[in-house]
């Protein structure tokens, strides 16, 4: 069960933004997978999840199966089909791995889906109540861009290790926590020109105010470009990122995304961390891979950021990034992508005040991305 500890990371409330469907945190995020008993096991090893909940044949479930794993307050669901044919097959066929639901904890479930399809949203479930002997859980969702549905939580009456239909999950594999602590933001991509729509729905359906925005100027290299904005909810425990293409030489990482991912969909999960050098050294150690940045970014980067707390050699032998705002700084490194196709990936981040997104890095980032897009033919 979340808590207020929720609160803890980026609290700070978005004047802009209309309350009207307060959201208390990342409920759970859920990924449609080929093989989620492999894939449970990959973010159990390599990220230090731990296993919390099952539904499967065992339970009941005679079309999917689903893992539960958590770390702190992030809560991973992997799910595959059982069958041929079906929602599931489809969406892995078209997409390959990919997040479907980006869940949020919410009071009251059926207000949360009312308030939301009355301003346009588009319902993905009606308000629906799971019980079992532990209580009831009510679910509701709505559609958004691409595939991706939010789906609102609201478990105050229930008591299970879950939700109804899961059973608890007690496998003999463990391994440690790596200090991963919630969900900082999501990113969502979309097509060209789709932004401000998507900015727009944010705002209307959901009452999220716009807290950042970057154009082609901040997000740029010699190659190629894309535009972002950032929606926040009124609390600002809830941020996401959009990105669109922008005009280039060469075919950005976006234009990549949406070619691999057959459309729109969720481009990372960041996660924090409150000591990035401990994470990421766990990550490296057991296999994950991440961008590569140049020594060279590390001549100059404290003339830019000022005073850190850290030892800048760790940092530069990890290759994690800097970056500071007017509240603080922060500490990033992103992954490869974490699936065949070159779709999806994570960042991990340590903020140290800052409230930004880490616009400083964004050159340095690009160039390795496009290092990477040209290996794989795809710039």
């Amino acid at each position: 069960m979340l808590t207020d500890a929720t609160s803890l990371h980026l609290e700070k409330v978005v004047p802009q933004a209309e309350d009207f469907l307060p959201l208390l945190g990342t409920d759970y995020v859920e990924l449609y997978v080929g093989n989620a008993k492999q894939a449970a096991h990959y973010y159990m090893s390599a990220w230090g999840f731990q296993p919390l909940a099952y539904r499967g044949l065992e339970t009941g479930s005679r079309d999917s199966v689903s893992y539960v794993l958590e770390q702190d307050k992030i809560r991973l669901v992997l799910t595959s089909p059982l069958t041929p044919g079906g929602p599931i097959n489809e969406h892995i066929n078209r997409h390959g791995d990919g997040v479907k639901v980006i869940a949020l904890w919410v009071d009251d479930a059926a207000d949360a889906w009312k308030q939301t399809t009355q301003r346009g949203g588009e319902s993905f479930m009606k308000p629906e109540v799971r019980e079992d002997n532990d209580g009831r859980v009510v679910l509701s969702g709505i559609h958004t861009y691409g595939e991706t549905v939010h789906i609102f939580v609201e478990r105050k009456d229930y008591r299970g290790v879950f939700m109804p239909g899961f059973r608890r999950w007690e496998p003999g594999f463990r391994s440690a926590t790596i200090g991963l602590r919630f969900v900082d933001h999501m990113v969502g991509n979309v097509g060209w020109n789709e932004m401000n729509k998507w900015v727009e729905f944010y705002a209307k359906v959901m009452g999220f105010a716009q807290i950042i925005s970057f154009d082609d100027k901040d997000i740029s290299t010699e190659y190629t470009a894309l535009m972002s904005k950032v929606m926040s909810n009124g609390n600002g425990r809830i941020k996401f990122p959009i990105n669109e293409p922008a005009e280039g030489r060469k075919k950005s990482q976006i234009e990549e995304y949406i070619d691999f991912y057959q459309g729109a969909g969720v481009q990372h999960i960041a996660v924090a961390t409150d000591n990035i050098i401990e994470t990421v050294t766990h990550l490296k150690n057991h296999g994950v891979e991440f961008l590569y940045v140049p020594d060279t970014y590390y001549d100059t980067v404290l003339d830019r950021v000022g005073k850190i707390d850290e030892d800048l050699a760790p940092l530069k032998e990890l290759g994690i990034l800097i970056d500071r705002d007017d509240e603080g700084y922060l500490l990033q490194l992103f992954t490869k992508p974490v699936l065949d196709r070159p779709t999806m990936f994570f960042e991990i981040i340590q903020r140290k005040g800052a409230k930004s997104f880490g616009k400083g890095n964004f050159k340095a980032l690009f160039e390795s991305i496009e290092r990477e897009q040209e290996a794989r033919g795809t710039l």
